[in-house]
Order: C-alpha cells, then structure tokens, then sequence
C-alpha cells in the first residue's frame, strides 16, 4: 500500500489543472500536490495515477513519489474561494498526495533535450496507460535537477471508463504524432525490448495493490475491487504484448507529422546550444 500520511494545512490552489489540485502540507512534514476525490474526474483519475505512477517508477522512470492523504475539511475554513471550499468538503477522507518538486519548471522543448533512448520509454510507456495527456500542448512533464519527471496521470487508462469495451481499446494503436517528446526521434524499438518483458502479472500486481480498494468500483459484472484489480492486470497485459508496433509517431513533412516546437527542423538544430 501507498504511505498515509494526514494534510495539516492547505496552502494554495494550482488552477493549471481541470480538477483544482492544490499544494498541502502534511504531519510527516512533506508537502504534496494533492488531488482529489470529490473533483469532477472523481475516483477513477486517482486510480489512474496510482496505477501509471507505480508502473512507471518500476520501470524506470521518474515520477513524484505518491502518499494517500488524510483530509479532514476543517482546514479549509479559512479559504476565501468558494469552489476550493466545496471541493474540500467533498473530498473528506482518503485522497492522493503527489510529491512536491519545489524549483522545477515545465518542460520546453526548445530548451530542453531528450535523447531519443528516453524520449523512447516516455512514449512507449504512455502507449501502454493510454495517456492521451502528453501532448506538446499540455507536456505535464516537469524539469527538476536537470531531469525529466512525469507528472499528471489522471487522464490515462482511458478504457476503464467502460470496461466492456476495455479489450478492443488495448488493440488499438497510439497516435503519437503530437506527443510533447516527437520531435526527439523516440526510440520506441528499444523501449519495447527493455520493457515489455518487465511488465508482468506480479508486476502489474504489485503495483495494483496500492491502489486504495474505496477507489475501486463497483462496475457492472466487477463488483469487488479484487475484480477490477484483476481486469486492469488482464487489459495491461493484452497491451503490453503489441504495444511497440502500435505507436504511430507520424513522419516529419512539411504536411504532415506534429506542430510540435522542433519537428519540422529536427531537434539537433532545433538545440543548438539547449541544456540538459
């Protein structure tokens, strides 16, 4: 399970998000980006968090830590907004707690350079959650020391928003032609060979785990969280095994391919002189 820990002062709203997260301090003195579950995504986003957040990391990749925090409303009496007034008191109880990166800063791709080994993993690996939330519009990707984290998962796993239609959405292919990392040449070849062979049942079910069973359901024929849990792992795995070859990255044209910053020129000119 996810370390608990209990939200003892809200600080301040990040209006960035459709879901008004805001910034918490907690009793094991961290402070977290905190989403909620009376926010209109409700539930299923924080799972989606947890599921992508926990997968990623054991696969490598840097994503903020996650805790669930304890929220008792009382400590949004004192906020002045309306909206984060009712948002606290429909999100009593159990919430996710994203760790806090204080100095990082959004990810530009004319300033920042990925090599295409982990522009690679980052688009393979959001083929396989279906995160249809990384485009170069809206990165949620974040700099910080000089690395690349994801962030901001909520919007991934996108079929299990209806779970009968789950195994003909994980056959589908992944358009990728507007991914925020398509303009570095991903080596999507080469994340499918390190990575598929990791993503397996215990994996997935390790990583399932942590997802609170309050979060989970009910759904029509799922009823019991160790239901849904087993139906995520199913979907996961049905992915995984096609996966590489479904990532449509598109081809770098002056018609056709992404607007991303850089695609068009290529991103060794595009660079020049960029820090890593």
């Amino acid at each position: 399970m996810l370390p608990e820990v209990l939200a003892t002062r809200y600080v301040t709203p990040l209006r960035e998000g459709g879901s008004l997260p805001g910034i918490v301090e907690a009793d094991d003195l961290g402070t977290y980006v905190m989403k909620f579950t009376g926010a209109g995504q409700g539930p299923k986003s924080l799972v989606s968090e947890v599921v992508c957040g926990g997968l990623a990391r054991r696969l490598g990749l840097r994503v903020p830590e996650l805790v669930v925090i304890g929220l008792d409303p009382v400590i949004g009496l004192a906020e002045p907004d309306q909206e984060v007034q009712e948002l606290l008191k429909a999100s009593a109880g159990a919430n996710l707690g994203m760790d806090y990166l204080p100095g990082s800063i959004g990810f530009d791709p004319l300033a920042y350079r990925v090599d295409p080994v982990e522009a690679g993993r980052v688009v393979w690996f959001d083929a396989l959650v279906n995160n249809v939330d990384r485009s170069w519009r809206n990165p949620n990707l974040l700099v910080w020391h000089g690395d690349l984290w994801l962030i901001d998962h909520g919007a991934a796993l996108i079929w299990h928003h209806n779970w009968p239609s789950a195994t003909a959405s994980a056959a589908r292919g992944f358009a990728a032609a507007d991914h925020a990392l398509a303009p570095f040449a991903p080596d999507v070849a080469a994340a499918d060979a390190a990575l598929a062979p990791l993503v397996t049942a215990e994996l997935l079910d390790e990583v399932l785990a942590e997802v609170p069973d309050a979060w989970l359901g009910p759904e029509p024929g799922l009823a019991e969280p160790a239901a849904l849990r087993a139906a995520y792992r199913e979907t996961l795995l049905s992915r995984v095994a096609t996966v590489g070859a479904r990532v449509e990255l598109g081809t770098r044209t002056e018609r056709r391919g992404s607007g991303a910053p850089g695609w068009l020129t290529g991103r060794p000119e595009a660079t020049e002189g960029a820090t890593r």
